[in-house]
C-alpha cells in the first residue's frame, strides 16, 4: 500500500500567501500521522487552475499514473483537487473501481469507503448533472448566436455558400443561381434525378440526394 498526498495552488502568489503549499502539506502530513499512515510522496501542483481536469494537470496526471489497488490519496480540501463536479465524480468513480481510497480532510476523511461517501457521491452527481446542463445550454446558445449571425458551425459547407475571412458564410453567386434553377425545375415537376443530371451538365457535382438536401435547406 502506498499513500500519496496532493496539494495545489492556482498562482505563484498563493504559494506564499493565504493557503500556501506548505500549510496544505503540513495538514496532509498531520492527517496521515493521526490515521497511522506513512506518507510516501506529496504531489505538489504549482500555479495550475483547479478548473483543469485532474488528469490534465502535470502533477495530477503523475498522481493518477502512480496509483495501484490498495493505495490511498490524501488532499486537504475538495477544491484543492477538484473545481468541477463532473471531474470529481469521474475521478472518484475511477479510484473506487481501482481500489484506491480518497481522503478529503475537509469532508471528514475517506470519501470512497465510509458512511459519508454515499452523501458525497449523491451531491457530486447532482451538481455534475447541473454542470452538464449548463455546458449544454452554453453550447446551444453559442450555436444559436452563430447561426443567427450566419457563422459557420463546422462540418460540410452547404452548397451555395463559401467561408468568408471572418468565419461567416458568404453566398456564392453561381451556386445560388443554380439553386434557383433547381427550385424552378422542381416546381415544374422534374424528378430529383433529372434535376441532378441538369446541374451536373453545368459542372456542379450534385447527386439526386444532394439536390434534395439543397432544396430542403433552401425551402
Amino acid at each position: 500500500m502506498a499513500v500519496f498526498g496532493y496539494v495545489r495552488v492556482s498562482t505563484d502568489r498563493q504559494a506564499t500567501e493565504g493557503e500556501s503549499l506548505g500549510a496544505q502539506e503540513r495538514t496532509v502530513r498531520g492527517y496521515a500521522m493521526m490515521q497511522g499512515l506513512t506518507l510516501d510522496r506529496v504531489f505538489v501542483e504549482r500555479g495550475v487552475s483547479g478548473s483543469r481536469p485532474l488528469a490534465d494537470r502535470p502533477e495530477g496526471a503523475r498522481l493518477l499514473d502512480s496509483l495501484g489497488s490498495g493505495d490511498a490519496v490524501i488532499t486537504p480540501k475538495l477544491d484543492r483537487m477538484f473545481r468541477s463536479a463532473i471531474d470529481a465524480l469521474n475521478v472518484c468513480d475511477r479510484l473506487k473501481d481501482g481500489g484506491v481510497s480518497l481522503h478529503m480532510i475537509d469532508l471528514g476523511g475517506d470519501v470512497t469507503d465510509t458512511g459519508i461517501s454515499k452523501l458525497v457521491f449523491t451531491i457530486l452527481s447532482a451538481v455534475a448533472e447541473a454542470e452538464r446542463d449548463r455546458i449544454r445550454e452554453r453550447i446551444r446558445d453559442v450555436k444559436r448566436d452563430q447561426k443567427d449571425r450566419g457563422r459557420y458551425l463546422g462540418g460540410t459547407i452547404p452548397f451555395g455558400w463559401h467561408l468568408g475571412d471572418d468565419g461567416s458564410l458568404v453566398a456564392t453567386p453561381a451556386e445560388q443561381a443554380a439553386i434557383d434553377r433547381m427550385r424552378t425545375m422542381r416546381e415544374g415537376g422534374l424528378s430529383l434525378r433529372r434535376i441532378a443530371a441538369a446541374v451536373q451538365a453545368e459542372g456542379f457535382r450534385l447527386s439526386h440526394v444532394g439536390v434534395k438536401k439543397v432544396l430542403l435547406a433552401a425551402s
